[in-house]
């Protein structure tokens, strides 16, 4: 089978498009025929490793995955002996940060793992990107304990984890202001926020209003800047380590200093998770945003334009027409 592989850290053009074998399913796994992945910000800090911290988790000298792609959707062609979730021509989709895999025509995936049918007449590429943006927004959400009603802003809201919280915030009741450019002020609004913010034209940490939770989704701000506009008992939480590591410390010692902090909740996901965001993506309530899309044979220039760190949602990877 053809997959991207990369066998050692660096820039995109480590990544090669080469002939291997088609994994092996286990007893209690299915094999999954891959038509849409997506290159996305983990795949970059994987591959990268700029942040050295990853290595203890990817490999410290080579990487131990050399096939990335955390998310996926495809069609189970075969299964383990001991699988009943799953049957031979089921439509899947899910996210593996653990083993990744999804940079390939076939990659196998446990029956109990973060995985479930695909959400009713959606496409392939439509499912693919579900779950990465989708999951970090969840976890974060649900860290800062959001309440119905409760003043939120995102920063960076055009991205795959900004577009997907302003969705989930507004089904879980927030009054969403969102942070976006010019050209996507009309985009983030069809999204749910109810105020937008063009950062070209107006620095959001100038605002008179105040915040139970800002929501750095792309790490441009900091706490420094944005304590002043959070409320007496507000959260801030930023995708990012920040600079020097800041966000880390800050979330050791803000709780110990007051009633203003900072998060830095690790993303998890499960099964139910995979689960919920389907629902969502069902009932109309998720959807995520799609900026572009590269053939297989095309994923270094993917790379290349994701690590501009200007797309727009999701880029996805078509492996089967």
């Amino acid at each position: 089978m053809k997959a991207a592989i990369n066998t050692k850290y660096g820039p995109p053009e480590v990544v090669q498009i080469m002939e291997v074998d088609k994994p092996l399913h286990k007893e209690n796994e299915v094999l999954i025929k891959i038509y849409a992945t997506t290159v996305n910000r983990t795949d970059c800090g994987f591959r990268s490793a700029e942040y050295f911290i990853s290595r203890f988790f990817s490999g410290l000298i080579n990487p131990k995955n050399n096939i990335l792609g955390n998310e996926f959707a495809g069609q189970i062609e075969a299964i383990g002996k001991n699988v009943t979730l799953f049957k031979v021509g089921d439509k899947v989709f899910g996210y593996n940060d653990t083993k990744f895999s999804a940079h390939a025509e076939y990659m196998t995936m446990a029956e109990d793992s973060n995985m479930a049918t695909m959400p009713n007449n959606l496409t392939y590429d439509e499912a693919a990107p579900i779950t990465e943006g989708g999951h970090y927004a969840l976890c974060d959400i649900r860290a800062a304990k959001v309440k119905v009603g409760q003043n939120v802003l995102v920063n960076g809201a055009t991205g795959a984890i900004g577009s997907a919280a302003v969705q989930l915030l507004k089904y879980f009741g927030a009054n969403v202001t969102a942070v976006c450019n010019t050209k996507n002020v009309e985009l983030v609004k069809s999204l749910g926020a109810e105020i937008v913010i063009d950062y070209l034209t107006t620095d959001f940490t100038k605002t008179n209003q105040r915040y139970d939770f800002i929501f750095d989704a792309v790490g441009k701000s900091s706490y420094a800047k944005c304590k002043k506009i959070l409320n007496e008992t507000g959260i801030y939480i930023s995708t990012e380590l920040g600079k020097n590591g800041a966000n880390v410390f800050l979330a050791l010692i803000t709780p110990l200093f007051g009633a203003k902090k900072v998060l830095f909740p690790l993303p998890t996901i499960n099964k139910k998770d995979v689960e919920f965001l389907k629902g969502l993506v069902e009932t109309g309530h998720y959807k995520p945003v799609i900026d572009r899309q590269f053939p297989l044979t095309q994923i270094v220039e993917a790379y290349k334009y994701v690590e501009k760190r200007q797309k727009i949602g999701n880029v996805i990877i078509t492996i089967t027409e």
